[in-house]
């Protein structure tokens, strides 16, 4: 029985095909890929910071003020149609 070759013997076999050229761009797309999979595994502090500081900025904090205020209007004006015949 014939043993099968692996993906990664597939690849070696066709790395060694390649031209000098043709390999540097098939390291910069690992890099590529080895970049992007850091970046998915660990977000950088610096964007956890910024985050904090928008979620404490006062134009936010007014912003959730208002969507508050008007979830709690929404919810009076439901309460007034569904009561019936109750006006204010």
């Amino acid at each position: 029985m014939a043993k099968r070759i692996t993906k990664r013997q597939l690849l070696g076999l066709k790395l060694e095909s390649l031209d000098d050229v043709e390999v540097q761009e098939v390291l910069d797309y690992l890099a590529v890929i080895e970049t992007l999979r850091r970046s998915r595994i660990a977000p950088s502090a610096w964007q956890d910071d910024i985050v904090e500081l928008l979620a404490d900025a006062q134009e936010n904090k007014r912003a959730r003020q208002a969507f508050e205020w008007e979830v709690a209007r929404r919810r009076a004006e439901r309460r007034e149609v569904a009561i019936p015949g109750h006006r204010t």
